[in-house]
């Protein structure tokens, strides 16, 4: 479906005034074909009744002509069809006048998702915008316009498996807009909640490939080769190939993906605590590697100090006993309580 875009329409202010203008030439004629043909002792001149009838069918009709004015503003479309047949679509901003038989088509109207822009009705003719104690109710009616502003759709949080098997909550927000509103409208029965279903099936397909943190042996590039690639570490690499799954989907359908973004990652509640031990296990090993190899390079130092200034000449014994000493002094947990040795060294 090839979209189609009516720039000739832009007329609405003309046929307005037109339109205003048949109504009162139709009243005017009726009034003077009235006076004329017709008076108390029954009709007077057939003229007079011949204005009176074409006055009075021109006025009846004539307000179907107010059925073509459509007004547009900014970043939005109508999509018009007249009898099932598809014309064109209105996109610019302006005051249109098209064939007052032509209806707007968006099957996607009454769609309400997690996302900008959409409104949900309160059960009493009203429409209440937002959740909380800041929502406002609108009286308004429901628009067969096609909404051409870049809307952000927040889909709700998922439970996935990594690539390891644990299985994790994950959600995302995902910035999109209508590009062709001809493929949108007619290429699938409703694009808001294709684009939903896509992005839940390109999430799906993307999470399995990485795993939580950084872990061995795992690919996530297809490349054959081991890499360090995880949602937590990798999370904008992980957004964009997100983006380009989601955007392959729905090309079909009219729609842009300008960018997808991850707005929550974590561990499914059943394993979050097991996760969480073994994290700050990694972290604990990861601070006493340090600490280790921060105190024999401090051992070293000391040893070598001692014997270049030749402060104190130590055996191999001594050695190993002060080696010992000084390792359990700076790897311990707890401050060193010191014994002074008032005798002798040996």
């Amino acid at each position: 479906m090839e979209e189609k875009i009516l720039n000739k329409n832009k007329n609405g202010m003309f046929m307005l005034l037109f339109t205003l203008t048949l109504l009162v030439a139709a009243i005017a004629t009726a009034i003077i074909g009235g006076i004329n043909g017709l008076d108390e002792t029954g009709p007077k001149a057939p003229w007079g009744i011949a204005l009176f009838v074409i006055g009075l069918i021109v006025f009846c009709l004539g307000w179907i002509l107010f059925g073509g004015l459509k007004v547009l503003r900014p970043q939005e479309a109508l999509v018009l069809t007249l009898f099932g047949k598809y014309i064109g679509t209105l996109k610019e901003d302006g005051f249109y006048w098209v064939n007052p038989f032509c209806t707007a088509l968006n099957p996607a109207a009454e769609t309400k998702l997690k996302q900008s822009g959409d409104v949900g009705s309160n059960g009493n003719g009203l429409f209440q915008i937002g959740t909380g104690k800041e929502s406002a109710s609108v009286n308004t009616g429901s628009s067969k316009k096609i909404s051409l502003k870049i809307m952000t759709l927040n889909n709700s949080r998922q439970k996935i498996n990594d690539c390891l098997g644990n299985p994790i909550e994950i959600g995302i927000a995902v910035m999109w807009r209508v590009t062709d509103t001809a493929k949108a409208v007619f290429n699938v029965d409703n694009y808001k909640e294709y684009l939903s279903l896509q992005c839940d099936s390109a999430l799906r397909n993307i999470v399995r490939i990485y795993p939580y943190d950084v872990a061995e042996n795992v690919d996530t590039t297809g490349d054959g080769q081991a890499d360090e690639g995880s949602l937590r570490g990798s999370s904008e690499v992980v957004a964009e190939r997100i983006r380009e799954e989601i955007q392959n989907k729905v090309s079909k359908a009219g729609l842009e993906i300008l960018e997808a973004r991850i707005t929550y990652l974590a561990y499914a509640p059943e394993i979050a605590a097991v996760m969480l031990q073994r994290q700050q296990a990694s972290a604990i090993i990861d601070a006493r590697k340090m600490i280790v190899d921060g105190a024999v390079g401090m051992v070293e130092m000391a040893l070598d100090r001692l014997s270049a200034k030749e402060v104190v000449q130590l055996d191999e014994e001594r050695k190993a006993a002060m080696v010992s000493n000084l390792l359990v002094v700076l790897c311990g947990n707890r401050d060193a309580q010191p014994i002074v040795n008032s005798g002798s060294l040996y």
